[in-house]
């Protein structure tokens, strides 16, 4: 293990162009449940109200029925709710002051990337600490749920408001996507996934073309995914304790929680 985490050392010392893209995993240290898709929390196939998450949390039950979705992202959003950043994420974001060039791509809503000050974030599936009317077009960031009626009205138009995360059955953002191709497009030295199954394309897409653009792959996630037969390195390991064995082999103390994620 120590040889692998030393070669990976030696690749990111030479690399200009670093992608990491995260899931769950990554956020499995900070107490937050490796939950399925956006949202899933749920280990049964049905909620309780005996609809599968992938439905209650999805574009047309929000339309159909807002109070029910809400329900179930009351319960996302208290997952996230005091969640802190871990070394994983905050390694990221210093590798990212070492190496300018680097960027992450996360599925995860849970902002805490941008907590630990990663400020080159492709959060390709929204940010929970975002609602916003579809209407009348009113935004606003807030700490966090507490408190909403269910389902919650816009102050503006009293229409209904929701988060800007992607929910099952709906397209991503387009700002997210004009990102991601564009960074697509230049191409990367180096490539780790962290904590994620890689079963979305764009996901995993960054993994298969790595070789073409002539650059390397890492994978950290326990378990085997879409991506784990072709990545050129694997660490069989949790996010938090193999970043931290990585940033220590480049010569650095591990980071302490910085003012912005303490703000």
């Amino acid at each position: 293990m120590s040889s692998r985490i030393d070669e990976i050392v030696r690749l990111i010392d030479d690399a200009e162009r670093i992608l990491f893209i995260t899931g769950a995993g990554i956020s499995a240290d900070s107490g937050l449940p490796t939950y399925r898709g956006i949202g899933g929390l749920y280990e049964k196939q049905v909620t309780d109200d005996g609809v599968p998450i992938e439905v209650a949390l999805s574009g047309d039950m929000l339309r159909q029925r807002p109070e029910l979705t809400w329900k179930y992202l009351l319960q996302v959003e208290s997952a996230c709710r005091g969640a802190g950043c871990n070394p994983a994420h905050r390694i990221i974001a210093e590798i990212e002051k070492l190496k300018p060039q680097t960027w992450v791509l996360t599925q995860n809503i849970d902002c805490l990337h941008r907590m630990a000050g990663t400020r080159q974030l492709i959060e390709i599936h929204g940010r929970v600490d975002q609602v916003y009317c579809e209407h009348c077009h009113y935004e606003q960031t807030v700490k966090d749920y507490a408190g909403m009626t269910v389902p919650p009205a816009c102050p503006r138009c009293y229409a209904g408001i929701r988060p800007r995360v992607v929910l099952f059955g709906e397209m991503l953002p387009e700002p997210a996507l004009r990102l991601y191709h564009r960074e697509m497009l230049r191409g990367f030295d180096l490539v780790f996934s962290i904590g994620t199954t890689s079963v979305f394309p764009y996901i995993a897409q960054p993994v298969l073309d790595v070789r073409r653009w002539g650059g390397k792959s890492v994978e950290i996630n326990p378990g085997i995914t879409e991506v784990s037969s072709f990545v050129n390195y694997r660490l069989p390991m949790r996010a938090a304790d193999a970043m931290s064995q990585i940033w220590q082999a480049l010569g650095y103390e591990l980071p302490s929680r910085n003012a912005v994620e303490t703000a």
